[in-house]
């Protein structure tokens, strides 16, 4: 019996695992956690490269300016808007219907020149009633001239008979008085024939008041009024009354008005050379002068208000486009040629331990190293690589490739 339970309870401790074997497989089940964690890692990275390389970037530009452009070494800047001297909103003289407009936006008119035609069946008839009445009044002249004549006839009869001691005085005196109350008549009827020609021309003034008409040549930059509406020389009627007919300016008074800060208007006289550089053409510098500096100062902004003249006009300048000003000194000659140009200097990056930009054409960079000249300002002078008016990358990724494609912020 005891060697049968020896025989059947064999010795357990066989199956037992050993230490090292257990400390092994530990060990490969964590590198292998640890390699798919490696690969993960990596193929979200190869992911991202993937996606950022399939992204277009997005850059910002800026031109390269001469570097003898005045605006660097101007003694003031500021902004301000082109605005014309002459600018009118042409409204109606009176209170009726627009019947006809003949301008629109962007015509060029004339002085005098028809602008629109308003309902003048009220002035007709006016004009027409005056009219009458002169005619009226003027009829009845040739009568009182036919009785004065015959009063005069009768006068002198009882002029000769009273001097013949047939007629008294008392008859002599009627035909006198009946003749002289004629005469009155008559100047009275000739007044009231003037009185009524006064009406007439009032009545024709109130007919052409209903013909709007340009107070000067100009262009048409906004049309006020339609066909139908009701103008009025005063606002009433709420929302349903226009007070204008159109605006017009006048192109030939186009200057630029700007709003200098108190403490550097000493630096500012009449007649300085001024650039003007307008924010629709960046690269358009245009010569001006100071016309004049309005005597009197906002209090609440603290400026002093600066009109400037075009030297000369172009097509391209149009009233109320922004536009920068460069107040200049007079030792900067205007237009200097320059040897080289100005760029931003967050353009200029470093490759292969030299200085060089991203030029920007036809939606692809090109990378272009350039010898660098002195600083001015926040700019860095390009002496060789580009030319006035290239464009350059000043703002975009960190990293960029000669070639690739970009997008213009």
């Amino acid at each position: 019996m005891v060697e049968s339970r020896g025989s059947s309870g064999a010795d357990l401790s066989a199956l037992r695992i050993d230490e090292r074997a257990r400390n092994n497989g530990n060990a490969g089940r964590g590198r292998g956690r640890l390699i798919g964690a490696v690969i993960a890692a990596v193929l979200v990275v190869v992911a991202a490269a993937v996606a950022v390389r399939g992204r277009t970037p997005v850059v910002e530009l800026a031109a390269a300016r001469p570097a003898g452009d005045p605006r660097t070494t101007a003694l003031l800047n500021a902004s301000g808007y082109v605005t014309p001297r002459r600018r009118a909103t042409v409204a109606a003289k009176i209170t009726a219907r627009v019947v006809d407009v003949y301008v629109d936006e962007g015509m060029e008119v004339t002085e005098g020149q028809l602008l629109a035609r308003l309902d003048d069946s009220d002035a007709q008839r006016r004009l027409a009633a005056a009219q009458t009445q002169r005619d009226a009044t003027a009829a009845q002249i040739p009568s009182l001239e036919v009785n004065l004549a015959n009063a005069d006839r009768e006068m002198r009869r009882q002029q000769d008979l009273e001097r013949d001691g047939v007629a008294s005085v008392q008859a002599l005196d009627l035909a006198r008085t009946g003749a002289d109350s004629l005469r009155a008549q008559i100047v009275a009827a000739r007044e009231q024939v003037k009185a009524a020609d006064a009406q007439i021309a009032v009545a024709r003034q109130d007919l052409e008041n209903c013909t709007v008409r340009a107070p000067f040549s100009g262009i048409v930059v906004s049309k006020d009024a339609q066909r139908g509406e009701m103008v009025s020389p005063v606002s009433a009627g709420g929302g349903f009354t226009r007070t204008g007919i159109a605006t017009i300016v006048d192109m030939t008074s186009l200057e630029v008005e700007v709003d200098v800060n108190e403490a550097y208007i000493a630096r500012v006289t009449s007649g300085q050379r001024v650039t003007a550089t307008l924010d629709a053409y960046p690269d358009w510098q245009i010569p001006c002068r100071v016309r004049t500096v309005i005597p009197t100062a906002d209090r609440q902004k603290a400026t002093v208000k600066v009109r400037i003249s075009f030297d000369k006009l172009d097509p391209r300048i149009l009233p109320d486009m922004g536009v920068k000003v460069a107040f200049l000194g007079d030792q900067q000659p205007l237009g200097q040629a320059a040897a080289g140009v100005l760029v931003p200097r967050e353009a200029v990056r470093e490759g292969e331990g030299k200085p060089v930009v991203f030029l920007y054409r036809d939606g692809v960079v090109e990378r272009r190293a350039v010898s660098l000249g002195a600083p001015a300002g926040n700019d860095v002078e390009v002496t060789a690589g580009l030319a006035p008016g290239d464009q350059v990358v000043v703002k975009g990724p960190d990293v960029l490739h000669d070639g690739e494609r970009v997008k213009v912020k």
